[in-house]
Formats: C-alpha cells, structure tokens, sequence
C-alpha cells in the first residue's frame, strides 16, 4: 500500500470513530399549538412544534482510564504494630470512660437542679404554662445529657468489637 493509501485509510479510520468520542447536543426553545414554550435537548420532543436553537455545543466523551490497583505504602512507611493497636484502643477506652463518669456526674446534677425547680412555685406562676417555660432550659440540659451518656456507652460498646 502506499503512502497516500496509508493515509486516507488513517484518515477514514479518524473520521469513523469521531462520532463515538465527540457528540453534538443540541438544546430547543419549542411553542406548542397553546402557545407555551418547552425546553428540550431532545429531538423527537420538537415534532409539531415551533422550535428554535437555544443552545448547540459539541461535547466530548472520553473514555474512563482503568483504576489503578491498591498503591503499595513507600517503604519506611510507619505500620502499626498489633501491640500498638492494643494500646491505642486502651488509650481511647479510658478517655471514653473518663468523660462517660464525667458526663454522669453532670446529668446527676442537671436532674438535681430540675427537681429544685419543680418543687419551687412562685405566686406570679399561677398558670400553669408559665411553670413548664421555667423548667424547660433545666428539662433541655437533662435530655441533652442523657443523650451524652448513651453516645459514649455506644462508643464504648463500638470499640470492644
């Protein structure tokens, strides 16, 4: 085959596989009979209507590069020792059970603190809506406690898996 041959068939092999990388889309502004307008990038949506380019831009598909397999670490990477990993949970235990008696203690005194209040009744709180907006900001600390302590009982049971 010659040289020129050689090309044109480059040439045609080119222009064949244009249209599976490089797509033409094409956005319409469409009146219909009613006279309300459609906007579509769909060519069969403007059968029968007044349709007119909007927008026309080409748009190129490249093809996805295969994923690489898992990177091996660089070596002197640190690895964590099975000694270490121990170590680190008894580290996370017993910061986890330090602010789960500390978080204890501070619902203890937040129920303390309420029970003050329900049994304190001034004369301006003859209604009784106006008792139940005093308590709230100490009904609101309790709750917000005791979801505390079941977070860290959840962390706690979490990490002894």
């Amino acid at each position: 085959m010659s040289r020129n041959g050689a090309l044109m068939v480059l040439l045609f092999a080119a222009v064949a596989a244009e249209p599976a990388l490089a797509q033409v889309e094409t956005i319409w502004s469409c009146k219909d009979p009613n006279g309300r307008t459609h906007v579509t990038n769909l060519k069969e949506d403007t059968a029968g209507k007044d349709c007119r380019i909007v927008q026309q831009q080409r748009v190129t598909v490249v093809p996805a590069s295969k994923p690489s397999g898992k990177s091996p670490s660089p070596p002197g990477f640190p690895k964590e020792s099975p000694s270490d990993r121990v170590s680190s949970k008894a580290k996370q235990r017993d910061t986890i059970e330090r602010e789960l008696t500390q978080e204890q203690s501070m619902l203890a005194d937040a129920r303390k603190k309420l029970t003050e209040q329900e049994s304190v009744r001034s004369g301006d709180e003859k209604n009784y809506a106006r008792v139940l907006d005093r308590l709230r900001p100490y009904k609101d600390t309790v709750e917000v406690h005791e979801k505390n302590v079941e977070a860290l009982k959840r962390e706690l049971n979490n990490l002894s898996r």
